[in-house]
């Protein structure tokens, strides 16, 4: 679809043209067309969405939108938008409102659906009980495959998902069964006759990465949610268990180069809260990097006798943190898919370990070769051999171990990502560099 033909319509208030178009676009295609429409565009646009769509188009928006357009809804507007909104979305509408404007939705709920979201929103943040709905259809297991397909005709259009059943007794859960089993099983069949018992399950208090993790795992599209009793309580769907991820791996990269996180896309976000997201990070770097200063000028002597090493620090010191963030991502990507626990630290040092010994000998030899080509000096040659073998050995094994003790300190792993890698091994291979200069050429 033309933006620019939408907006133009719209602009000319051809409100029949613009429906029509409405009509036949995907709920998502919908949502990001809108986002690039004025406020008072942005209200008109969606009023002309037809019912059936306009609350899976307001799920698609970012926050700012939905805030807006929570402000201008009438309150029938509202009460018809709250009717059709899935629970989880409901509650992240609510976690991005102002306490204003919660108040006015809350009032719009009845209930049942008000004591659910309260329940919802006093699970512990990034938790699978904070991302859950609690519209599933659920049956007992005395119900025949007929009256189950009855029973989702008439309560799956206001069910998160029909596609797996949850077998419930006493509100425990103890089967499930899936649509496709429902549709080619005769009609008679009961649900304990045709019931999975093997059930993968979280509760309220599983960690959302985890959540998610296990969406991998095991190709899940649904994930059933159980209170520290062991109650059923909701699930987990996979469109969830999806921004999970993409949250997840977004803040990973973010701290991954010295970013605070933020949840506003870039454009969303100001200028000076862009500058103070960075600048916390920079100057603790900045202020770190004058150890390697430091170092340096301990060895002004050096310098003074073979200004000649001054020109391979640059040399040195990005090949070791480049060598560094090689490891410390693997391992940063090995923790979040679990491929790798800290109880696995020597197997992997001694891999890194291993690795770094290839990869220094290739890249010293061919710094060697270079050396004599150019400045016709074997003695430099043997520095900056042993100097850049040591140094990417020094640095593979602070990449590999630095994410796995802070995993087991409970600490982002993807904190100890590339600045802050780069920067211990900036001052380590500098240290390097000139003690081995100092006892190979006798320099003091």
């Amino acid at each position: 679809m033309n933006k620019q033909i939408f907006m133009d319509l719209l602009e000319k208030k051809e409100f029949k043209a613009v429906r029509s178009i409405l009509e036949v676009m995907n709920t998502v295609d919908i949502a990001a067309l809108l986002a690039d429409l004025e406020d008072k565009e942005l209200i008109q646009a969606f009023r002309l969405i037809e019912k059936s769509k306009a609350a899976d188009v307001f799920a698609q928006m970012s926050s700012s939108m939905q805030v807006y357009l929570v402000e201008m809804f009438t309150e029938k507007e509202l009460q018809e938008l709250l009717n059709d909104l899935y629970m989880d979305d409901t509650v992240d509408l609510l976690e991005e409102l102002p306490a204003n404007l919660v108040t006015r939705i809350l009032d719009h709920v009845s209930k049942e659906k008000r004591d659910q979201i309260n329940t919802i929103l006093n699970y512990p943040e990034d938790s699978a009980g904070s991302i859950m709905t609690t519209e599933y259809v659920d049956l007992k297991k005395t119900t025949t495959v007929k009256e189950a397909m009855a029973h989702i005709k008439e309560t799956g259009i206001r069910k998160e998902t029909i596609y797996t059943c949850y077998i419930l007794e006493n509100r425990r859960l103890i089967g499930i069964v899936s649509a496709k089993d429902l549709m080619t099983m005769d009609d008679d069949l009961q649900m304990e006759e045709l019931m999975e018992t093997e059930i993968i399950s979280v509760t309220t208090h599983t960690d959302q990465e985890e959540t998610a993790r296990l969406f991998a795992k095991y190709d899940l599209l649904a994930l059933p949610v159980l209170d520290m009793q062991g109650y059923m309580v909701g699930i987990v769907t996979i469109d969830d268990a999806l921004d999970v991820i993409v949250d997840e791996t977004t803040e990973d990269m973010e701290i991954m180069n010295a970013l605070n996180p933020s949840e506003k896309t870039y454009f969303e976000t100001s200028v000076a809260v862009h500058a103070k997201n960075r600048i916390g990070w920079l100057l603790v770097l900045m202020l770190s990097a004058t150890i390697t200063q430091t170092i340096i000028a301990r060895y002004e002597a050096a310098f003074a006798a073979l200004p000649l090493l001054v020109s391979f620090i640059p040399m040195l010191t990005d090949t070791g943190g480049n060598c560094g963030s090689q490891s410390s991502t693997l391992v940063i990507r090995g923790l979040a898919l679990d491929e790798i626990h800290f109880q696995d630290i020597f197997r992997v040092v001694f891999k890194e370990f291993r690795v770094a010994l290839l990869v220094g000998v290739v890249l010293a030899v061919t710094n060697g070769i270079y050396i004599m080509v150019r400045y016709h000096d074997p003695m430099m040659a043997v520095l900056i051999a042993i100097s850049l073998t040591a140094t990417i050995i020094m640095a593979k094994i602070i990449g590999c171990i630095l994410p796995l003790f802070a995993k087991k300190l409970h600490v982002d792993p993807a904190i100890m990502a590339a600045p802050l890698i780069t920067t211990i091994v900036d001052a380590g291979s500098i240290l390097i560099y000139f003690q081995v200069a100092t006892h190979l050429l006798g320099i003091v």
